[in-house]
């Protein structure tokens, strides 16, 4: 009899371990154990022309978003009331970006951001303030609406490409989760500074995480991209989508963190079209009547009351 009931343990034993091979765990007594996915190979310059491909055929976007501030993130001075906001995003290159954000329900504006490349603009009409000053000023205001800046959307949307000249290397990374090929991308006349780094998720390869630095390595900017869908209505628009003729998917989840900033904010992309005409007006952000003009970077700004 104990000779009977050990072959049965076993035999048990082998046909759990059996069954688990052909999915994605085994169970072994109380322990489960998860089996990662298959990691594909790529090359340097394979991953140079995935990436490449997409920043250089998404030329404009047109996308609806649910925007979800993180908790202490100095856009939740202005949004967290809401709880989520429903935005606009339009983004053209070289740098153009409007979003303009709305309450829940009621539909009234809650902000409207826009930047040409050399100006932002920022809208908030439940303070009745309208904010401009020059791209290329990133000091932190102690009044935490003013630290809004449309520009820093283009790192998520606009990808910059990788050049022939910069130079570049790649590295795996793995961790209890995923494993990734980390692209590096080094600042031009400094080899040993990383400008940009470009994570690789090895499960299909598609783009999930970009990181930018700024000198002495400092960490600007980290976007992490997720839920990668194919565009939709491609083919009717007569583009379908190929490596030929541009990206065929794009995230659905992005999560922009500017730790110098001070904020994350978390974007749900609901609707998305690229490449399609944006008129330049649709960019323009004139300030509206009966507001307080702010200039941000303006010597005087903090003496203001």
């Amino acid at each position: 009899m104990i000779q009977r009931v050990k072959t049965c343990m076993v035999l048990a034993t082998v046909a759990a371990i059996s069954c688990g091979c052909g999915g994605g765990r085994v169970v072994t007594g109380h322990t489960v154990i998860a089996q990662k996915s298959v990691a594909k190979d790529a090359t340097r310059d394979e991953l140079l022309e995935q990436y490449n491909q997409i920043a250089h055929s998404t030329q404009t976007l047109n996308a609806t978003v649910e925007l979800k501030p993180t908790a202490g993130s100095k856009y939740s001075g202005v949004i967290d009331e809401y709880h989520e906001v429903k935005a606009f995003l339009l983004a053209a290159r070289p740098a153009q970006v409007r979003m303009i954000g709305q309450a829940p329900v009621v539909g009234t504006t809650v902000f409207d951001m826009a930047s040409d490349g050399d100006t932002f603009r920022v809208s908030i009409p439940s303070k009745h303030k309208f904010l401009t000053g020059p791209v290329a000023v990133e000091k932190n205001s102690s009044k935490p609406i003013e630290n809004l800046r449309p520009q820093h959307l283009l790192d998520a949307l606009l990808w910059p490409e990788v050049r022939k000249e910069e130079a570049s290397f790649v590295r795996e990374f793995n961790d209890e989760n995923a494993r990734y090929y980390v692209l590096s991308v080094l600042r031009g006349g400094y080899q040993t500074e990383v400008l940009r780094e470009i994570w690789f998720d090895r499960t299909d390869l598609q783009v999930a995480r970009l990181q930018t630095f700024g000198p002495k390595g400092v960490l600007l900017s980290d976007v992490r991209l997720s839920d990668w869908q194919p565009l939709e209505g491609a083919a009717s628009q007569g583009a379908p989508p190929t490596r030929a003729n541009g990206a065929s998917a794009f995230p659905r989840a992005i999560r922009i963190d500017r730790p110098h900033d001070d904020y994350k904010l978390d974007l749900q992309v609901t609707k998305i079209v690229l490449n399609e005409d944006l008129p330049a007006d649709r960019f323009k952000l004139e300030q509206p009547a009966g507001s307080d003009l702010v200039h941000v970077g303006d010597a005087t700004e903090n003496k203001q009351p």
